[in-house]
Order: C-alpha cells, then structure tokens, then sequence
C-alpha cells in the first residue's frame, strides 16, 4: 500500500531548486589550472548544499525524514561547518580551535529552533570564508598541513569535494522527502 503521507514524485522545471537560466554553479568552465578547477568543483558543491536547504523553514531544515536515520539537512550543515574547521583551521593552518559540535552533536542534538538555523548558517560560512582566504593565500597546492601525516593542500580540496559530493547526495534524498523537491 503506498504511503500517502509524503510528497508525490514528480520532476519538471519549476520543481528544481533553481532554473538552469538561474543556476549560480558553473558546472564546468573553470580555469584551466589545478586550483582552478578545484577551487571551483568546492565551490559549486558549497552552493548545492545552500540551494538544497534554499527556502526551508527550521523545522524542514531539521526534519529528519528517513527513519531511522539522525541525518537533517541542518545536521549536515553543522557537520560541514566542523569539516571545514577541521580541515582548513587545524590541519592546514595548525589552528588548535575548539570543535563546534562534539562526539555527533552536529547530528544528534539538532531541534527546529530558528536561532539553531542562523548559527549553524553562520558557522558554516565563517568556516568557508577561512577556507577560502587560505587556499587563496597558498603559493600552491603542495603546501603541507600540520597533522602527522602533513597532508597536502591539493589532497584536502580534493577530500572536501568528496565530502559535499556524498552529502549533498543525502540532502538531495532528504529534500524530497521534505517537500518533494528533486535535486539537480
């Protein structure tokens, strides 16, 4: 028996999240460097994750809409803001900065409390910016970060659009749960 609770799937245009005359990614085009090129797949994949939450409330943003699952598309926001930290602020800068979100805290403890959303909204972006300002600032991509392992930044870039590639897939599977919006 099908369960008529949740949103009919339908595809067209006017169900995406954006326009393609409207899409702010480039999809492709960029410079023709190795930064180029991944500075602007993250980018892109930063954006779909900011279309895929675009004009949800904080109870969507919260809602965890695959039992059993703690995902939320407000949970992943969090989280990348801690990926972003981590990465960008203690591995590569050597930044000793205090976690946002212990142990599953990005996951766990989220609720539908609009102040919830503008803080994870503006942790994340102050993370992005940082991000940003460094890669920008890098005399190239071998630069080494300070973990044991003095990982490389062309590794973290290629880490990071690995990340928001799988997670922006789970938004997508989460957002249509929500309202039935499909991801593009």
């Amino acid at each position: 028996m099908a369960d008529t609770t949740q949103p009919t799937r339908s595809f067209g245009w006017w169900d995406m999240f954006v326009h393609p005359d409207d899409d702010p990614r480039a999809d492709g085009g960029f410079e023709n460097s190795e930064r180029g090129m991944l500075v602007g797949y993250l980018r892109d994949r930063r954006l779909t994750l900011r279309l895929k939450c675009r004009d949800l409330d904080a109870e969507g943003l919260a809602r965890r809409s695959v039992e059993p699952s703690n995902l939320s598309l407000l949970g992943l926001v969090r989280h990348l803001a801690e990926v972003e930290r981590y990465w960008f602020r203690e591995v590569m800068a050597g930044e000793r900065t205090p976690e946002h979100f212990t142990g599953n805290a990005e996951f766990d403890d989220v609720t539908a409390d609009p102040a919830m959303v503008e803080q994870a909204w503006a942790l994340w972006q102050a993370e992005v910016e940082f991000a940003e300002r460094f890669v920008e600032t890098a005399p190239d991509l071998g630069v080494r970060g300070h973990d044991d392992d003095r990982t490389p930044l062309r590794e973290v870039l290629v880490h990071m659009i690995e990340e928001y590639a799988r997670h922006n897939g789970h938004a997508d599977l989460l957002r249509e749960r929500i309202d039935g919006r499909v991801g593009q």
